[in-house]
């Protein structure tokens, strides 16, 4: 679409942005080469139909009807980096067991690069098995998560040969994205090093528990959740907008960024670019979240594609928005393709000029 432009606002708050732009950009995605540093999850799911009640405890009885294992965290990161087109590196551990089989044969399957996957003798990969229980015929629910995550940290061994891929693959990456969920894969020193030597390139985090960590280290753009935003600082936002911007800006400043976007679910995202510019984006779509599993991943995946395309932190907060509202619209840990993002911006620009 190259003709007239089409400019549309996400809320009163925010400033309007040009969905025909924001259309070239993700067009330029499958250009994009970006390094995805991160600790790579198993999410599996065992389905099963409710058959009775346990005789031996109160507890419902699932008749296991199938097993389904997918990406997650970092490599649900990586795998919708690759849906939306780009050419991602992944640099991560997994360990010698046969789930990180599986996910290595995952990308594989899917031509994703897995040479910067590194085995870890002795070490378990971290892996989330979730039991979905339901009757025939109706939508099935979770009923129970069982967490397997490693009793230590990552070896010497595996340590040293991910600090060599990520220095020596970094040097060709349009973007640098982190997935930080506390297993040990990424830490701010390791991003710090190579950060230094790509400061033309954007760095983009996303850490559950290790946010403001990451303060000077290279990082130009952060995507919490307002959960992560609130336990960095200790403190309570919920409706409280003066809250929000206090600790946005707090963090912005503290971290040296250039953007904060912090994802609010229901109440859409904020983002904070100075201490005096702070946009306030809608939720687009449903409110009405199917399954919000995985979505900060696709959050980050869609803003650093962004970026690495020239948006500006604006446009690539509407993108990743979009994107982001059309992942919690699917069940399970889900992708967004390429042209699922073209054919819904595309959609809200003709609808934008009726």
């Amino acid at each position: 679409m190259k003709g007239s432009r089409q400019v549309t606002k996400a809320d009163d708050r925010s400033t309007s942005v040009d969905l025909i732009a924001l259309a070239d950009f993700v067009e330029q995605f499958s250009n994009r080469t970006v390094v995805l540093l991160g600790d790579f999850v198993a999410d599996e799911f065992q389905y099963g139909d409710i058959s009775r009640v346990s005789r031996e405890a109160p507890v419902l009885i699932l008749r296991h009807r199938e097993s389904l294992l997918v990406p997650g965290g970092g490599a649900n990161a990586a795998n919708n980096l690759a849906a939306m087109g780009a050419r991602v590196l992944p640099i991560t551990a997994v360990g010698a067991d046969a789930t990180g089989d599986a996910l290595i044969a995952y990308f594989k399957q899917k031509r994703i690069d897995t040479s910067g996957i590194v085995r870890a003798k002795g070490w378990t990969t971290p892996t989330k098995r979730r039991f979905v229980a339901g009757w025939a015929h109706t939508v099935g629910q979770q009923v129970l998560r069982v967490d397997y995550e490693p009793g230590a940290g990552l070896p010497f061994e595996a340590r040293s040969k991910i600090e060599q891929l990520f220095r020596t693959k970094s040097r060709s990456a349009d973007a640098i994205a982190v997935s930080d969920y506390g297993f040990g894969v990424a830490t701010p020193e390791l991003v710090r090093a190579a950060a230094a030597k790509r400061k033309a390139v954007p760095v983009t985090l996303d850490a559950r528990y290790n946010l403001t960590g990451y303060a000077k280290a290279g990082i130009t753009s952060a995507t919490p959740n307002e959960a992560e935003l609130e336990a960095a600082h200790q403190i309570s936002i919920g409706q409280d907008l003066d809250a929000l911007a206090r600790f946005g800006h707090a963090t912005l400043s503290a971290m040296k960024l250039r953007a904060l976007l912090v994802t609010r679910g229901r109440d859409g995202m904020t983002l904070f670019e100075s201490p005096i510019k702070v946009t306030h984006l809608a939720i687009h779509g449903s409110p009405q979240a199917v399954d919000v599993t995985g979505a900060g991943d696709t959050v980050l995946a869609a803003y650093t594609l962004a970026l690495a395309s020239g948006a500006s932190a604006l446009e690539a907060a509407h993108i990743a928005n979009i994107a982001g509202g059309l992942v919690v619209m699917k069940r399970g840990t889900a992708t967004i393709t390429r042209s699922e993002l073209l054919e819904t911006i595309r959609r809200d620009a003709v609808g934008a000029s009726a």
